[in-house]
């Protein structure tokens, strides 16, 4: 072989520091081109089916995790990945069959392993099972505050808030930088009705270390109820900074909808309405200016057009800077966290409508 080819070892290595830099397309070029010289290199296989399933090529993953098992019909993180990939296409009881035939090799204690499936149970919404195998890391790896963490994660889902908030607890005494765990903390407070808890521990986690839109809301939304703050103080500087940074990281599809609000005469600012156009509006033009009263579960009373009565929302809870679309987004996903459920946030009658059914306020004009 001549001095310049790498072997599939350093291959293997400089995918993986690609891939842990988050550059999935460097990692997939890197592995292709180890698997052009090494074509039996298994560890190479495993490492394309994970760029794959990062770039979520779910069908290209499972191919390359179905060619490493060939190469090694026992190869655990083949296994784990091939999984993974059958999670991801619905294939749930096959990826439970595969991820136990791991535990039964004896990867039990691997907490790299057991967290990996964790978390892939997890996102598939199998917190039962998600639960069992972040225990098991736990007792492999006690001193795993990530282990522990997700452990709490898990119990939440599971309606366990006691046992949930106490292994979170416990992994910040692990690692008190775990910023997740204490954003996650946080919102476990806020909806226990702790606010000072609740801003205390969001708090803890420096702006630019909040990924989470709905963390810094709070904050903000918490400063403003117990400290009295007001538009422009100073002290809320940072965290108007951080919002508006992570609202700026929004989704190409989200900001392909508000272009189109926009091109139909919806701004989010203003929610102006052209009368021109009221019929791009499914024909409820009139219904749009109707007047309506809703009641909100504190005992508040909102009188007016949809709009209207979103716009009063917003001004009662103290966020007149906030556009009507930021406000709706914020609520959907503050009831995300609270209730589980999901609401659409584009339209100012749609978003009342699915709260009133949802009996997250109640509409007094008659039937929703």
């Amino acid at each position: 072989m001549p001095d310049g080819f790498l072997t599939s070892e350093e291959y293997d290595e400089q995918a993986h520091r690609l891939y842990d830099d988050g550059d999935y397309d460097g990692a997939l070029e890197m592995l292709k081109e180890g698997l052009s010289l090494y074509p039996h290199a298994v560890e190479l296989c495993v490492g394309l089916g994970y760029a794959r399933l990062a770039r979520e090529e779910y069908a290209w993953a499972r191919r390359a995790f179905e060619r490493a098992m060939v190469l090694d019909p026992g190869h655990e993180d083949a296994l784990v990945g091939m999984g993974e990939t059958l999670l991801r296409l619905g294939h749930r009881a096959e990826a439970l069959r595969l991820f136990r035939r791991v535990e039964a090799m004896g990867f039990e204690d691997d907490l790299e392993l057991m967290l990996t499936m964790g978390r892939a149970l997890y996102r598939d919404a199998l917190y039962t099972q998600a639960r069992d195998a972040f225990a098991r890391a736990v007792a492999a790896r006690p001193d795993s505050a990530e282990a522990v963490a997700s452990l709490g994660y898990a119990l939440h889902r599971l309606g366990d808030e006691v046992g949930a908030g106490r292994q979170i607890r416990r992994s910040l005494r692990l690692d008190p930088d775990l910023h997740e765990a204490r954003i996650y903390l946080g919102h476990l407070l806020y909806d226990r009705g702790d606010w000072e808890g609740a801003l205390r521990e969001f708090e803890r986690v420096p702006p630019v270390e909040h990924w989470d839109a709905l963390a810094v809301w709070r904050i903000l939304e918490l400063k403003r109820a117990l400290w009295h703050m007001e538009q422009g103080d100073a002290r809320l500087a940072p965290w108007e900074e951080r919002l508006q940074a992570l609202e700026a990281m929004d989704d190409p599809i989200d900001r392909l909808l508000a272009e189109v609000e926009s091109a139909a005469g919806y701004d989010g600012w203003s929610g102006i309405v052209d009368p021109s156009q009221l019929e791009l509006f499914d024909g409820r033009g009139a219904e749009a200016t109707a007047v309506h009263q809703i009641r909100t579960l504190d005992g508040q009373v909102h009188r007016g057009s949809w709009l209207d009565i979103v716009r009063q929302m917003r001004d009662a809870a103290g966020f007149h800077h906030e556009s009507v679309s930021a406000f709706m987004r914020r609520m959907a996903e503050r009831w995300h966290e609270q209730h589980g459920v999901e609401l659409p946030f584009k339209d100012p009658e749609v978003f009342l409508r699915a709260a009133v059914e949802y009996r997250l306020m109640i509409l007094e004009d008659g039937p929703a």
